[in-house]
């Protein structure tokens, strides 16, 4: 059985992983849920936290449980502390797992390939906040297909344990250099995007996949849902990650 460590996406802590946290460690795995500095539940300040910040927090976690043979699991703009991680300790890592998220270019912040509208809204409502955070209403009128198989206690439960987002994290740009990293096998879970679609986007190397173009291995597997599967589909992405982490 695996080390499996899952990391959640922006606004999210390690609660989101519980349902299938649970059902990994029924089949047996060793299951690590974390969460990223600046994304407690009881943290008042977020200054000086960004993207280097929260890699530096995943390799400890790792590190100071002293894992090998890691399946490192990243959600969305989790993948982002994820990649460094993998780029800075390729040697403890079996497999990285991208859900409904890729690694993007050193040098790339998630602030460069979103919405630009999206990054608008963002930098205009962290310097409102005036405390360097933004926030997801978890609309569906506004996102149907990203919100696609929630059911109201899910977003329920979105919108009452999400915490705002540590602006400088999405505005740090990725950096890695250890060629090492392309050695390790990468796998991509989509969710809200076909697969055949996602694979012409990593055949073109847009940016969202810049780097999966580049690792010896690449695995797809699609989930179609919305967005955030692990509230939607929590037994199959379970399934999913019991079955690449073997």
């Amino acid at each position: 059985m695996a080390n499996i460590v899952l990391v959640p996406g922006y606004w999210l802590g390690a609660w989101a992983w519980d349902d299938v946290a649970g059902l990994l460690r029924a089949a047996g795995h060793d299951v690590t849920a974390v969460t990223l500095p600046g994304l407690e539940a009881d943290r008042a300040d977020v200054t000086g936290i960004d993207l280097a910040t929260q890699t530096r927090a995943l390799i400890e976690e790792i590190t100071t449980r002293d894992l090998t043979d890691v399946v490192l699991v990243a959600h969305s703009g989790g993948s982002f502390p994820a990649y460094e991680t993998l780029d800075a300790i390729p040697e403890r890592i079996a497999r990285i797992v991208y859900v409904d998220a890729g690694p993007v270019g050193d040098g790339t912040a998630l602030l460069d390939v979103i919405d630009p509208a999206e990054r608008t809204r963002a930098e205009a409502e962290a310097a409102e906040r005036g405390d360097g955070r933004y926030t997801n209403a978890f609309d569906p009128t506004a996102d149907p297909e990203v919100l696609d198989g929630l059911s109201d206690a899910d977003l329920a439960a979105l919108r009452a344990r999400a915490v705002p987002q540590p602006y400088a994290v999405a505005a740090s740009p990725v950096r890695v250099s250890n060629e090492a990293r392309l050695k390790v096998p990468a796998h991509l879970i989509t969710c809200t995007f076909p697969l055949d679609q996602v694979q012409a986007m990593i055949a073109a190397e847009h940016p969202f996949f810049a780097e999966l173009v580049k690792a010896e291995s690449i695995d797809t597997r699609a989930l179609p849902t919305g967005h955030w599967p692990m509230f939607s589909r929590p037994a199959e992405l379970a399934a999913l990650l019991d079955e690449i982490a073997g």
